[in-house]
């Protein structure tokens, strides 16, 4: 194995104290929260106590300024273990960022501390029943009134942390003939007169993880509502197109961890499991299987450790994120299929984690932009025609 040489002594006892936390207040819970379809709030503020949420943060707004290879890891551990009803990088990694980035001064003060402690749970809206990858062609609309606040019409779906949010950052056209242009962010808090989360949906996998529907119905919302105030009114899309290479590169290095625990607990299982009187792992064909996959997975390891290089440097493009999202994401459910087959029908058991790794896997292709999106953003780097 390539040494990874991109985390410090510092990381390496970070990693080890979170590990401990996933041990405490993840490991005993996971189960259950798999079979009720969310996580407990309990764990948010145990995260939060213990300064594990919205790291990157400054001091000011409770976080520790921390640089994102904390995050990094964060990602890494939870979903090597498969504890992927975890939402902590949706509300830390994007929620938290946006309105770091984009928001005025009084909208940090208010927010960033209480998502820093987990007192607020953050989700963000942009998938609907009609546009998913698709962000321009979103439908909620946010329309200014004669006395400046806006008319908030819409509805979202698949939208993760939804149904624990206190906080949602909606996507809505504020100016709906101008398209992409048009489109501005807003600041939805729970209780919010006419906003009301829809049910819990039921997914092939991510189980523990709350996913909800999000209906806005007449939501009057105030002028300081709307992100970052009047000066990024119809900036919304900008804003979105802006930290795409970070929330995908977030996919890419999860897809890489998952697919290494799949294969190490793969090669754990046939040293053990006994066909015909010998190891299934004795075989040729097992052997080289999983060689083929660790020689694909370190190749990908390499890849996004680079990309991760290029984000510290504020350099990571867009595209190149999208060809770490796509690649390691299809290689991901590959890994998961191979690993799956040579555990054979107890592969099919949902008590085995190799069984819940292959479930959660599937929606890595899809969310954060479909893998055929992705390969439309290379294309247009490329300098090729599209449509």
């Amino acid at each position: 194995m390539i040494e990874r040489t991109l985390f410090s002594a510092d990381h390496a006892a970070f990693r080890d104290a979170f590990r401990r936390f996933m041990d405490k207040e993840i490991a005993p819970f996971h189960e259950t929260w798999e079979e009720q379809g969310y996580v407990d709030r309990a764990v948010w503020t145990r995260a939060g106590e213990n300064g594990f949420l919205c790291m990157a943060l400054p001091e000011a707004y409770g976080g520790a300024g921390a640089d994102l290879l904390y995050s990094v890891i964060q990602f890494e551990e939870l979903w090597a273990r498969g504890f992927t009803g975890i939402g902590f990088g949706l509300h830390s990694e994007i929620v938290a960022p946006y309105i770091e980035r984009y928001g005025t001064e009084a909208q940090k003060a208010r927010y960033l501390p209480k998502l820093a402690t987990g007192e607020m749970i953050g989700a963000i809206a942009m998938s609907e029943p009609a546009a998913g990858s698709d962000l321009q062609g979103v439908k909620s609309t946010a329309l200014q009134q004669a006395d400046g606040s806006y008319l908030l019409n819409g509805s979202k779906t698949f939208i993760t942390n939804g149904w624990h949010a206190d906080l949602v950052i909606v996507v809505a056209k504020t100016d709906p003939a101008a398209g992409a242009k048009g489109t501005s962010l807003f600041l939805v808090e729970r209780g919010t007169p006419g906003f009301e989360k829809g049910k819990r949906l039921k997914k092939l996998g991510l189980k523990a993880q709350d996913t909800s529907e999000l209906f806005f119905h007449d939501v009057r919302l105030p002028a300081d509502a709307l992100l970052g105030g009047a000066a990024m009114k119809n900036r919304g899309f900008v804003c979105l197109m802006e930290q795409l290479p970070w929330e995908r590169l977030q996919i890419a290095i999860s897809a890489v961890a998952a697919s290494q625990a799949a294969i190490d607990m793969t090669v754990a299982y046939v040293k053990d499991r006994k066909v015909f009187g010998q190891p299934v792992g004795s075989y040729q064909h097992t052997r080289y299987a999983l060689a083929e996959l660790q020689t694909e997975v370190q190749v990908a390891q390499v890849f996004v450790d680079k990309c991760t290089e290029l984000l510290m440097a504020d350099k990571l493009d867009t595209a190149t994120a999208s060809m770490a999202k796509y690649w390691t994401t299809d290689l991901q459910c590959k890994v998961m299929d191979a690993c799956v087959q040579l555990h054979g029908g107890y592969g099919f058991m949902w008590e085995y984690p190799i069984t819940r790794a292959y479930a959660d896997a599937r929606v890595q292709r899809i969310y954060g932009g479909t893998n055929e999106i992705m390969k439309e953003v290379i294309t247009r780097q490329m300098g090729l025609p599209g449509r």
